[in-house]
């Protein structure tokens, strides 16, 4: 196999900031995009895209456009995964950027069903359906863009960039909606049903609105870009498949079975420590929730959330000295053990309720997983595209985060809601426990992909020994 040689010390001749500027806004965006929604699926959409007496069907119908996303991410990692390994990763990139952050700026946008009737909840989902197919080629392709511009022996560390968006976006987004909630007065609560508050008149499309910044950032930075050296010398030797996603599936299916479970875990994890933590904080008592006002959750959301940023680069640093495996197996080995800790820490007769609950060890327990997170999610970046040949790298990586979003965050909410109501948080945490053991072993059917031939266009010619 031919490698590089001036053509790659020209390409990467890029600086450096901007690739990782490149790589780090979609991701950015990516999570920002997620909390502002999930926030408004919970406490706007039901008041303003759906009618009806009963607020839990309100809810659930809002919650079905949430989960629109789920099932369009894997449909846009195969159609930008195509474009991706067919025409290059720098104007993929572009489309799926244009795609999720149009369809984000378009919700601050739409009439309500006050306005509009049906046509209202019916666009709603268009456009979350519309973001779903950007989000699935935006990970992938920022994880490429940061892999295959490394340099050797770092490529975990240039790899984390684009995963510091997870914590960045996850900043941004609930920083945001705790200033705007405070400036307006805003208690969903008390005031969901109030159809003339300002917040739910005007103020939660601000934060739909915004994202066109970031995005322009990104755009601007991406256009810029030269393709990938990677890339381009795989269009030099002619090593292009005109379907991507046929040959990922003829060369490549294993590596994709092992990202998808690789993955799973991270996914829970994060979902449990995002999406249902949140609901147990605040939920009721005698629901079985701990009881604590949303805001003061909300900032113990955003404390913990430092501890994810500071494990992502740590993650990437040791994914580079110890190898993808190892690092891999550790952290996921410490996440078991995270999840068996549920019982004995955030149990309410253990961690107290409502003004009697420990807040400073529901801080720490939050830390501690989110750092887990930062520790898992770091080196992911590297780890999954390392799995593929260049030829079918932004499919094949594309698939396996997806396919495993489904799986692993789709599923964990609702699953977490229910173990909760019928055996209680020790039971939530079991399954995180059992989703890493079904992780670590798909982990040690994989082979250690530090030193892999990132050139390779054959799944055979990848592996180096180290």
């Amino acid at each position: 196999m031919s490698q590089p040689s001036s053509n790659t010390a020209a390409q990467t001749s890029v600086p450096r900031s901007r690739i990782i500027t490149a790589s780090l806004v979609g991701t950015t965006i990516e999570f920002y995009d997620f909390y502002i929604y999930a926030t408004a699926a919970v406490a706007v959409f039901p008041a303003l895209f759906f009618i009806g007496a009963n607020e839990t069907a309100k809810l659930l119908a809002s919650m079905a456009t949430f989960g629109a996303a789920f099932v369009a991410r894997p449909i846009g990692s195969v159609v930008f995964g195509h474009f991706g390994d067919r025409i290059g990763r720098k104007a993929t990139l572009v489309g799926a950027l244009l795609t999720m952050g149009i369809a984000t700026f378009l919700i601050g946008l739409l009439p309500t069903y006050h306005q509009i009737a049906l046509w209202a909840p019916a666009m709603l989902t268009i456009l979350r359906f519309c973001q779903g197919l950007g989000l699935g080629g935006e990970w992938s392709g920022a994880a490429l863009l940061a892999t295959e511009y490394a340099e050797e022996g770092k490529r975990a560390r240039a790899a984390m960039w684009p995963q510091l968006g997870a914590p960045f976006g996850f900043i941004l987004a609930n920083g945001f909606v705790l200033v705007l909630t405070s400036l307006l007065n805003f208690n969903s609560a008390r005031d969901a049903g109030n159809l003339d508050h300002d917040f739910l008149v005007w103020g939660w499309r601000i934060p739909f609105l915004a994202s066109i910044v970031m995005v322009l950032v990104g755009l601007y930075v991406r256009v810029k870009l030269e393709e990938t050296p990677v890339f381009s010398q795989a269009v030099q030797n002619n090593e292009k498949v005109k379907t991507p996603l046929v040959e990922a599936f003829k060369t490549s299916w294993w590596p994709m079975i092992q990202g998808t479970f690789i993955m799973v875990a991270c996914y829970v994890l994060f979902y449990l420590m995002t999406a249902w933590i949140l609901s147990y904080g605040i939920g009721k008592v005698e629901s079985g929730g701990l009881g604590i006002p949303y805001h003061q959750f909300l900032i113990i959301q955003l404390i913990s959330i430092l501890f994810f940023a500071a494990g992502v680069p740590v993650s990437g640093w040791w994914a580079d000295k110890a190898g993808r495996r190892q690092q891999q197996l550790i952290t996921t080995t410490l996440m078991v053990l995270f999840g068996l800790s549920f019982r004995f820490v955030m149990a309410p007769e253990v961690v107290g309720t409502g003004a009697n609950a420990n807040i400073t060890q529901i801080i720490i327990f939050m830390s501690v997983g989110m750092a887990l997170m930062g520790l898992t999610f770091g080196s992911m970046s590297a780890y999954l595209p390392e799995l593929f040949p260049t030829n079918v790298r932004y499919t094949g990586s594309g698939i396996s985060y997806n396919v495993a979003s489904i799986l692993g965050a789709a599923l964990t909410p609702f699953v977490a809601v229910w173990l909760n109501a019928h055996w209680g948080v020790g039971a939530v945490g079991a399954y995180l426990a059992f989703a890493s053991v079904i992780s670590i072993v798909f982990i040690l059917l994989t082979h250690e992909t530090r030193d892999v031939d990132m050139y390779a266009a054959n799944p055979r010619d990848s592996i180096r020994p180290s």
